[in-house]
């Protein structure tokens, strides 16, 4: 019953991936309209940069995602960490710990960077786009945002029940 239960969630949660990469596909070309027009607008450097913020836009935040997450790991491992548990395995969770810490900082120092480089691409479309065409950038910028967070938390959640399920199967006879 209770692999069922964790196959049906399963089952919903590939659905709605699906959903979230068919959102992104459409957000994808919506970028590439955006692109054109921005092409066609801007000067040179000003396209490139705003190319270069675009691009780092998913690296950062996929970093500061991925660091996140090994990092709730770790600590859910920490967590569980008992008298039984070996010296070296304790020392091994902790020094990871602090890596990934050290990661995360400097990866929200990157977000800090990308947030501000954010602000002077809009200023520099502010030049050449109407109120409505900037409106509608700053809207891609916060759906590729959130489809990213929305893809990486069901990437997350689908691992999880994943590795419960197989758990489960290991631990009937």
């Amino acid at each position: 019953e209770l692999m069922a239960s964790l196959q049906s969630r399963l089952q919903a949660l590939w659905e709605e991936q699906e959903l979230v990469l068919l959102e992104a596909r459409e957000c994808a070309k919506w970028g590439e309209e955006l692109e054109a027009m921005v092409r066609g607008l801007c000067k040179p450097n000003e396209f490139e940069r705003y190319m270069m913020f675009i691009g780092d836009l998913e690296k950062v935040l996929s970093l500061l995602l991925c660091l996140s997450s090994r990092l709730a790991r770790v600590q859910n491992a920490m967590s569980r960490v008992d008298g039984s548990t070996e010296a070296e395995e304790k020392q091994s969770l902790n020094e990871r710990h602090k890596l990934l810490s050290r990661q995360r900082e400097d990866a929200k120092e990157l977000k800090e960077n990308l947030d501000r480089r954010e602000r002077v691409v809009s200023g520099i479309l502010a030049k050449y786009l109407t109120e409505q065409q900037l409106q509608d950038y700053q809207h891609f910028v916060q759906v590729k945002t959130s489809l990213l967070i929305e893809q990486k938390d069901l990437e997350e959640q689908i691992k999880f029940f994943e590795e419960q399920l197989e758990n489960l199967e290991q631990s009937i006879p």
